[in-house]
């Protein structure tokens, strides 16, 4: 289910000078379950950015805990130093691949949270420095049939209000139980391309952005 992602390029995954190395992409899933199949669909993603020409460095958000948004404890605390990293990664990183389960036909708490967390401001940095003038990729997988769609909305929304330009082309796989593999491919190779392909999308259109 989605929307597929139309190869672009004769060979979307050729690096190309243009790509070297103006871009880098930070890679990371609305999940923090160890077999989280969304964290094994960014990777896949990620395999995509990087055989374009571009930087990835993946995060897993279990390594970052944040305490619920809370902004009496902001206001007496600061930032949470996990809430610092995060930021420190996202201004450090032009563009990001998100794949992300759906809720409740919605976005995860923990990705919301994350999201709640990095807009706000530390010392004089301009607002939601952390979002402007990025861009991002959205993906899902899911037990059901849609495979998250209904999810990927809600996160494209917020993020485009927040200034991220978030690329027209997603995916959602659906049936996700069943659809990787033992070495956490995806089983259908063609599933596996476009996934691929939607990280090289995000590597050519953020590297073109910043060069």
């Amino acid at each position: 289910m989605g929307i597929a992602s139309p190869v672009l390029y004769p060979d979307p995954f050729k690096r190309t000078k243009e790509l070297m190395p103006a871009a880098k992409i930070l890679a990371f899933a609305g999940s923090a379950r160890k077999e989280s199949f969304n964290k094994k669909l960014v990777k896949i993603a990620a395999i995509g950015a990087k055989k374009a020409g571009v930087e990835v460095t993946y995060i897993d958000f279990r390594d970052l805990p944040l305490p619920l948004y809370d902004e009496d404890l902001e206001s007496v605390e600061g930032l949470p130093d996990n809430a610092l990293k995060l930021k420190a990664l996202m201004k450090a990183h032009h563009g990001f691949i998100i794949a992300c389960p759906e809720y409740n036909s919605s976005i995860t708490p923990l990705l919301k949270n994350a999201i709640d967390w990095a807009s706000r401001r530390s010392a004089d940095e301009p607002p939601l420095v952390c979002f402007k003038e990025k861009t991002a990729v959205l993906m899902s997988a899911s037990p059901g049939g849609l495979g998250g769609l209904r999810g990927l909305s809600h996160v494209r929304s917020i993020l485009s209000s927040i200034g991220v330009l978030v690329l027209p082309n997603q995916r959602a796989i659906g049936s996700a139980y069943e659809a990787f593999d033992e070495n956490d491919n995806l089983k259908d190779e063609s599933q596996q391309t476009a996934i691929m392909q939607l990280g090289a999308e995000l590597a050519i259109v953020t590297a073109k952005l910043n060069t």
